[in-house]
């Protein structure tokens, strides 16, 4: 028999929140013949542990997704017509589900959500708040009467599933904030209501060290980081000058109200500052394509120097700050990835500047069983090199071949974390992202942070692209061309065609910035040399190039 109601509780890490919403929910989901499903965005034994200890059923992503893709693998799982879901650290109140059941059968079919009261509760160390402005954490009251609502938060948030199936899945690129927003905007430009349901209480919690100041600022500055991007997506993005007023009143705010919410205000605020920073040195759209001429090019040079460039190497510099916590985890991935047998193939400029020698370390220092066959440039171009470097072995023998140019900056560890990544995604066709500050063409390659890898529709044909065994067989050697350009927009479409995965791994950077692209041969000959090559083979178009979901390696 069907559960009239299903109670969906995505979590990461978080078994001790996830125990005291256990605890609360599923006593009133026993009374209600309700399904109960935990969806753990990256497996964990301790969160599996507490599911089953309180009866609900558990479901595993093998790498994390995010909160969307968790509600998505929770209407699968389901067939319940009512889905409740609730973030993992709430404590539900007496009533809360059969309020919920309640409305959902008095109300019409066009009411596709519910919510109700989100009530703020810090545990464990005294926060001072003086009432003037909201908690810092999520925070819902609209008053003692059940009546229509403009939103309702994730951490309280039942949703038909019919409204589901006509609206479509929540979308899994959305992050942190806007999450569900986007959904809801969706639900309501059909025509779809929104109704607060005043019995449907619960509490939201931050226990333990996440309710110390220090925490709670570091949350509020990655929200406000989402939220500035969250309202660059919707178009509605505020001037820095709004924003820094912001600014100035959230510092004033603590010590004129001696209000814990002051610094908690102004961390928000700076994260809305650092993605507007990081918006200044985004590069701009590239211009539409000429469908046909040169819709397989980026649209850009790729070239960086002067005041972007500097303004790009800052952002590195803080791109590699904030990774420093994942390096460890990453670490981790990699140790525990068996040995694989790598080929890797390049050719060496000696008349210019190279980094080859300094790559062949990088990489001879592996963990795994490396080969690396290196050819001098000579009067071959450098596909027809490559080819006479790749006949020389037998493909099939190798889980791993690796295409290098010459002028590319590897960091510390890069084979090791780049497989261990590339691996973890299940990706075919690979490349690492390029630092901020790299020539590079496509926008798409360049590194974003927060992710340790990114399934796009698109890797570039250098400076670094791996080929799995599956890939390899197929792709190489490569197509008699002598600069490759066009061969990477086929290799998408070929990938597409096979439902392979690929993508691009953040966790290992690159440096490009010695050559630029294209620097050793005439770009109009290699712009027609593609053109060659691909008439009347499949090709992604520049704007197909786009990143699908980024991915984090589990927490071990």
């Amino acid at each position: 028999m069907t559960a009239s109601v299903a109670v969906v509780i995505p979590t990461a890490a978080r078994p001790d929140y996830l125990e005291v919403a256990l605890a609360s929910i599923a006593p009133q989901a026993a009374r209600a013949g309700a399904d109960v499903l935990v969806v753990d965005d990256g497996p964990s034994t301790a969160t599996r542990d507490v599911a089953r200890r309180h009866g609900a059923r558990y479901v595993a992503h093998e790498q994390g997704g995010g909160l969307n893709a968790a509600r998505n693998t929770g209407a699968r799982e389901t067939t319940a017509p009512l889905l409740a879901y609730v973030d993992d650290d709430v404590e539900v109140r007496p009533g809360w589900l059969d309020a919920l059941v309640a409305a959902a059968a008095a109300c019409p079919d066009e009411v596709g959500v519910f919510t109700g009261p989100i009530l703020a509760r810090i545990e464990d160390h005294p926060l001072r708040l003086c009432g003037r402005e909201d908690p810092p954490v999520t925070h819902l009251d609209l008053g003692p009467q059940d009546r229509d609502c403009e939103h309702a938060w994730g951490a309280n948030m039942a949703v038909r599933r019919s409204a589901l199936e006509r609206v479509g899945p929540f979308d899994e690129a959305r992050e942190l904030y806007g999450d569900e927003q986007e959904w809801q905007a969706r639900l309501k430009a059909g025509g779809g209501r929104l109704r607060y349901v005043a019995a449907a209480a619960l509490d939201h919690r931050r226990a333990g060290d996440d309710a110390r100041l220090g925490a709670l600022c570091r949350a509020a500055y990655r929200r406000g980081r989402a939220s500035r991007r969250f309202d660059v997506f919707k178009q509605t993005a505020p001037s820095t000058a709004h924003e820094l007023r912001i600014l100035a009143g959230c510092l004033a705010h603590g010590p004129r109200f001696r209000c814990a919410n002051g610094p908690i205000l102004a961390a928000h605020s700076l994260g809305r500052l650092r993605a507007l920073a990081a918006e200044r040195v985004a590069v701009p759209p590239p211009p539409p394509a000429r469908p046909g001429v040169d819709d397989f090019l980026s649209g850009r040079s790729g070239l960086v120097a002067g005041r972007r460039g500097r303004l790009l190497r800052a952002d590195d510099l803080r791109h590699d700050v904030a990774a420093l916590a994942a390096r460890r985890r990453v670490r981790r991935a990699a140790a525990r990835l068996p040995r694989r047998r790598v080929l890797v193939v390049g050719v060496e400029r000696r008349d210019v500047p190279n980094l080859m020698a300094a790559a062949r370390a990088e990489l001879l220092a592996s963990r795994h069983d490396v080969t690396i066959e290196v050819g001098e440039a000579g009067a071959l171009g450098k596909f027809e090199n490559l080819d006479r470097l790749l006949g020389a072995h037998d493909l099939a023998a190798f889980d791993w071949v690796l295409v290098l140019d010459d002028d590319v900056a590897l960091p510390r560890g890069f084979l090791d974390a780049f497989l261990a990544c590339a691996e973890a995604g299940g990706l075919v066709l690979a490349q690492p992202a390029h630092r901020r500050h790299s020539h590079a063409a496509w926008e798409v390659t360049r590194r974003q942070g927060g992710a340790d890898w990114r399934e796009t529709t698109f890797v570039e044909i250098g400076p670094v692209t791996a080929f799995a065994r599956e890939a390899a067989t197929v792709l190489l050697p490569f197509p008699a061309t002598r600069m490759g350009w066009g061969l990477d927009v086929h290799w998408s479409a070929v990938a597409q065609q096979r439902g392979w995965r690929i993508g691009v791994v953040d966790a290992t950077p690159i440096g490009h910035t010695i050559r630029p692209t294209a620097e050793g041969y005439p770009r109009d000959a290699a712009a027609a040399e593609a053109r060659r090559f691909l008439d009347g083979r499949p090709y992604l178009r520049r704007e197909e190039a786009r990143t699908l979901r980024a991915r984090r390696l589990p927490v071990a």
